[in-house]
């Protein structure tokens, strides 16, 4: 599912921008030119997500021009996505010409020539990013209504933006320990987020089929509750109103998922989980129980230990005792 593709280091330097070329061009057609080509770096990994592809990259600053005629001939259905995260880039599409900084995403159609080029071509600093590649047939939304926003700078770091991005740089961290078997599920999880992005853009969320735009809502509750668990006032009412939704409504989402946790559980199991956490680290180790507990809206110090105890079988104090010796004895690990 997922492998290194490329290394500048790993290939003779006279051969390296040629490599980087005919590995770019297996999944983006577009002719490549780079002011760096006699000594090119770059870096690619591919994560193979079922029909999804993602692959965070380094490169110094490189063009990408599709054609006219490139495009006519070259046309693979696919929609092809780029979350930037250092550098700056431009991008002509349809007659107009959009730039791109940190954190934006932009969108083309491979049936569409394009001109994406470094918004500074000399500068010998590399552009860094994210390339997500899937088929429209899998994109739930009129292809009408996508071409709108096709090579638009739309924010990566707010909304359902902030998510997908989240998400993606997040499997680029996660690389190392994920199993071939997670990756169709990734994959569809890529899907649902670009989906949801898209629709916020579109302004078209009624677009989706229901499935996706309940999926989607949940991720957005749960990056929601994650995000405000050291605020003791976080209850299914607050997280409800947070997203204009009803309290009722809120329990269903929670009840048609697996794990079978209602929300006041799920809530009080992460914030658990988080101080379980804290209370195995040394550099807390002095930390009082009870500013463990605070620290991730827990105020009762007796609410926390019986709670504690209840999920994992040992009170805080214990855990923390037991966890810290066994650092010592074993290393890192974690006592679980």
């Amino acid at each position: 599912m997922i492998r290194t593709a490329f290394r500048t280091d790993d290939v003779p330097v006279a051969d390296r921008f040629d490599y980087w070329r005919e590995l770019v061009g297996r999944t983006r057609a577009s002719e490549m030119s780079s002011a760096h080509a006699a000594d090119f770096r770059a870096e690619l990994w591919l994560m193979e997500l079922g029909p999804v592809t993602v692959w965070p990259t380094s490169v110094l600053p490189t063009r990408y021009r599709l054609s006219p005629r490139m495009a006519r001939r070259t046309d693979s259905g696919s929609y092809h996505l780029t979350l930037l995260l250092d550098g700056g880039l431009a991008l002509e599409l349809g007659g107009r010409t959009d730039t791109f900084g940190p954190h934006d995403l932009h969108m083309v159609d491979d049936s569409q020539p394009f001109d994406l080029r470094p918004a500074d071509d000399g500068a010998a600093r590399a552009v860094k990013g994210v390339g997500v590649d899937f088929p429209k047939a899998l994109l739930p939304l009129p292809p009408h209504r996508v071409r709108t926003v096709l090579g638009r700078g739309l924010s990566g770091r707010e909304g359902a933006g902030a998510l997908l991005s989240g998400f993606l740089t997040g499997l680029e961290q996660q690389a190392a320990v994920l199993q071939p078997r997670d990756a169709p599920r990734l994959g569809t999880v890529v899907l649902e987020l670009v989906a949801a992005w898209l629709a916020q853009a579109l302004d078209a969320e009624e677009a989706l089929p229901p499935e996706t735009r309940q999926q989607a809502l949940l991720r957005r509750i749960t990056a929601f509750i994650r995000q405000n668990l050291h605020d003791p006032e976080l209850t299914p009412g607050t997280v409800a109103a947070a997203h204009h939704i009803s309290v009722s409504h809120l329990h269903r989402l929670f009840e048609q998922q697996p794990h079978g946790y209602t929300v006041a559980a799920w809530i009080r199991r992460q914030r658990l989980e988080h101080a379980r956490h804290d209370l195995a680290d040394p550099a807390l180790r002095t930390t009082p129980l009870h500013a463990v507990a605070a620290r991730w809206g827990i105020t009762r110090g007796s609410d926390f230990s019986r709670a504690f105890r209840a999920a994992y079988g040992l009170s805080p104090r214990e855990y923390r005792a037991r966890a810290l010796l066994e650092r010592q004895r074993t290393g890192p690990a974690t006592v679980r």
